[in-house]
């Protein structure tokens, strides 16, 4: 007699696994080629901000122009940065001392502080070419 009522039990927990999926429905990935004039962005970094602010904030690398990162459904405001090496700085007061490099932004704030991108993140894989243009 139990295993006549374990059997529809067990029907919907596979009717329901069916229909939610295996995967994580609430992120999606996103994948593309961020230009510069035309050019690959050798190495950067690529960030997704929630326009709501309801979700999770996510980023990942550019590297030679392509970038991949799970992000989560809606809608985002897209930041992109790019450093340029600007010059070395002494650790400390010696004539042995260390450097460390010093960078700063190479794109136009546009793109990044005071970002105009876009990007509304559907369900399932999202292809996104970012064409940036310096000043």
């Amino acid at each position: 007699m139990a295993r006549k009522r374990m059997a529809p039990v067990g029907l919907l927990l596979l009717l329901l696994l069916g229909v939610s999926g295996c995967g994580d429905s609430t992120m999606s990935d996103v994948s593309g080629k961020v230009t510069l004039d035309g050019k690959p962005v050798e190495q950067g970094v690529i960030s997704f901000y929630p326009m709501d602010g309801k979700t999770s904030t996510t980023g990942g690398s550019i590297k030679d122009g392509t970038y991949l990162v799970k992000v989560p459904i809606g809608v985002m405001e897209v930041k992109i940065s790019m450093p340029k090496v600007v010059g070395k700085k002494k650790l400390y007061d010696a004539a042995n001392s260390p450097e460390r490099t010093l960078t700063a932004e190479a794109l136009p704030p546009r793109y990044n502080d005071k970002s105009e991108l876009r990007l509304e993140v559907t369900p399932g894989k999202v292809e996104k070419d970012w064409e940036l243009k310096s000043d």
